[in-house]
Parts: structure tokens; sequence; C-alpha cells
């Protein structure tokens, strides 16, 4: 058995970032830094959040501009596909590859959704002409597809089966286990009212998008990734996701991949449950692995409900059942033909995971299981693993500026909180710029 610490080397700074041209690495190391110091964040979002961004406006102007120069340039792709497909190209020539994340979510109408929908397919497509292999998967917000209102209104419905499971759904289609019996169910206290004609037509809606793309991504052969999202609307992400693996992943190859998030404290449970169902039904699945990025929304709901917060209590409970379900994917993917993305920042779990594959005798470069970051966070892990011998994407989102200033939001106080492990980067990144000074003038 290898030790942890002989999987990944981040003493050499200078081979870790030797694909990354000097401009790149200095634009990074400041954006970085100007994400960690918390009074800068905090008006940036409350600008961002506040009525002066919703109309045209002298101000708005301006923070639209400043946000495509600092954090839309770090941390997203590029504004349309094209340019998210060249950014791939050389996310791809320093040997990374590519979770391609066209970045709507929180549509309201079915108008909405079917734009939506047109640019997911056109997602795919790009995907197609890139590269080989250099786009690991696209990647959808169930929200950008279905209408987020008719999204709480299932989560609620479902929950109420849950809690009652002679409560009849008859628009209920097959799908795996949504909930442990650990599961919260506080967002749904009384009993609510069945589907109109219109929701279950809407529903109905929503699923065929949702198949349409299935459907783009088979014939593509590459995988589609359903983000996680809130846990008021969680249920009828899952409820889709789930029926839409047992429609279309087949073969022994998972094209339709969940999310679990790590920092809720039903996650491991449901995981278990989902994939014994699927295991069952012979449905081989993919699931990603992450940690989560609502937080502060989810304690808030939750207090002002008058019940616990989802969340783990703590940072190291969120570890331990981060590594627990990475631990439980990676024994499954080592015995059958189920595949996980573990996308972490956190570089103990990267380690482990990595140690685990190798004791396993999962190849390196396996399809089965990828390392994945965010774009521009964590680049010395992505890095360190890739020059391990594993394969790693990075999360690539991309759009106009105004719609995906909700993600850049989430990486905005993800970045400065609980979560952020960018601290290795500033240091590494800080040592390989003194490094390359030096050589320039010496």
């Amino acid at each position: 058995m290898q030790k942890p610490s002989s999987i990944l080397d981040f003493h050499d700074h200078q081979k870790l970032f030797s694909n990354l041209p000097s401009t790149k690495l200095l634009h990074a190391s400041l954006n970085i830094y100007l994400a960690s110091i918390s009074p800068m964040v905090d008006f940036g979002m409350w600008v961002m959040n506040s009525r002066l961004m919703e109309t045209d406006n002298i101000l708005r102007a301006a923070m639209i501009k400043i946000v495509r120069h600092t954090f839309f340039e770090h941390f997203c792709a590029g504004e349309d596909v094209v340019e998210a497909g060249r950014c791939i190209k050389k996310v791809n020539e320093s040997g990374l590859r590519g979770m391609l994340v066209f970045a709507v979510e929180y549509t309201g109408d079915n108008d909405a959704c079917d734009q939506n929908l047109k640019g997911f397919l056109d997602t795919v497509q790009s995907a197609m002409s890139l590269p080989p292999s250099s786009v690991s998967s696209v990647v959808v917000k169930i929200t950008a597809i279905c209408p987020s209102s008719l999204l709480e209104r299932v989560s609620d419905l479902l929950r109420w089966q849950q809690r009652y499971p002679s409560f009849n759904l008859p628009w209920k289609q097959n799908s795996f286990p949504l909930f442990s019996d650990s599961s919260p169910l506080y967002h749904t206290l009384k009993k609510p009212e069945p589907l109109t004609p219109k929701e279950e037509q809407d529903l109905q809606l929503g699923q065929e998008r949702l198949w349409k793309l299935c459907e783009k991504s088979v014939q593509a052969n590459i995988p589609l990734t359903v983000d996680a999202e809130k846990t008021a609307i969680q249920p009828a992400i899952d409820y889709l996701t789930y029926s839409a693996a047992i429609k279309y992943n087949k073969d022994d190859n998972p094209i339709v991949y969940g999310t679990i998030q790590a920092y809720l404290k039903d996650a491991k449970e449901r995981l278990l449950l989902a994939t014994k169902a699927a295991d069952k039904m012979r449905v081989p699945m993919g699931f990603k692995v992450v940690r989560g990025a609502y937080m502060s929304s989810e304690s808030k709901l939750a207090s002002a409900l008058g019940y616990d917060s989802p969340i783990h209590n703590s940072i190291q409970e969120t570890h331990a059942c981060y590594n627990d379900c990475a631990s439980f994917m990676l024994e499954k993917i080592a015995n059958s033909s189920d595949a996980v993305i573990l996308a972490t920042h956190n570089v103990e779990s990267g380690r482990l995971a990595a140690t685990k594959a190798l004791d396993l005798g999962i190849g390196k470069g396996t399809p089965k299981l990828e390392f994945a970051q965010l774009y521009g966070m964590s680049d010395a892990l992505s890095f360190g693993l890739s020059k391990a011998g594993f394969l790693v994407s990075k999360y690539m989102p991309y759009g106009p500026v105004e719609k995906v200033i909700p993600y850049l939001l989430r990486r905005a106080e993800e970045n400065r909180g609980l979560l952020s492990t960018s601290s290795i980067d500033k240091e590494l990144m800080r040592k390989e710029l003194k490094r390359r000074l030096k050589a320039a003038i010496f």
C-alpha cells in the first residue's frame, strides 16, 4: 500500500505549473487574493444582489465591466460556446479536461426553458467538435429546463409521499429512492394540493427537455452530469435524474450522472439507497460527489422554520462524509460498470481517494474515475492529480456575464468560507512567480 503523501507531490511548484504561462499565473494569483479579502467580497455581493443591478445605469455597467475582467475571466470559460471551446482547448493542452457548463439556472416559464435547452444542445454539439475526450461531460441544472416553482411543487409532493407512502402521485414514473429515513422533510409541513393538469403538462415538458438532452449526449457518447441544487427542490431534481438514468444508462455505459452533496447529513444514506436500487435494476450509474455550495441559504431556511440545519454541524463531519462517499464509490467502480466524478478542492480528500484507487487496482486513466475542480480554483491539486496519472477535469461554466452572476456569487462566498482551500494555491503560485521572476532577471 502506498502512503497518501507519496501519491501527490506539491513540492515541485515549477513542475506543477509548467503548463501555465506567467500572465495566466499572475492573473490567477491576483484574483484568488482579491477573493480572499472578505470586506471586498461582501461589498461586491451586496452590490450584485441589490436593485442597482436591475436597471440600466452607470453603476451597473461599471460593475459588469469589473466583474468581466476579474472574477468572470478567472472562474468562467467565456461568454458563448465558441469562447468556451477555445478555453477547453487551452485547458486540454495543459493536460486537463473540461466539464462544459452552460451556466443558466432558475427559469420561470416554458419559453425560457426551451431557449435554455437549445443552449445545452449547442453545448453538446460543440463538445463533439472539440478534440476527442477533451470534454469529460456536459453539465445541466434542472432549474434551467424546468420552471423552479414547479420543481418546488413536485418536491413537496414527493416529500409528502415519503411521509405518507399511500399518498398517490399518478404522474410519478420509475425512479430510485429519493430520501433516507433521516432526510429532512420540514420544507413540506402541510398536505400539498395535487398537480393541476397544466402543472402535469409542464412537468412532462421538463422531462422531455431532459430526455432530448440525454439523447444528444448518447449520440455524442459524452456523459451528462445533473448538478445538485437547493434542498427545497432537490427531490424533484433527483427524481428527474434517476428516471432519465433508468431510461438512458445502458450497456455498461452510464451517460446520466447524479450529484451527491456531502455536506448534507443524509448524503451517504441516500447514495447507498440509490446505488442499491440501481444495482437491483441493473442500471449502470454515475455520480458526482461534491461538498456543496448552498451552505448559508440552507442553514437560514432551516433556522427560520425552527429546524436543525440539514448540513453537518462541523467542517470535519463534512470532510468525513465526503471521504466516506468517495471511498464507497471507488469500491463500487472497482467491481462494476458504475462511474464517479470526485469533485474536491480538499488536498487530503484528493490524496486519500487517489491512494484508495490505486490500492483497489483502479487503473490510472480509466474513464470510470474522474477528479474535478472548479475552473479558477485549486490548480495545484488539479495538476498534482493529473501528473500522478489520473483523469482530471475543470468545471467550466460559460454564458453572458449577467446570466453567470448567480454562479459567481456562490464562488465568491465559497472561496472565502469554510469550504475554501485556496491557500495552498496562493502559496505555490507565489513561489512559482518568484522563481520565474528571478530566472528572468538573472
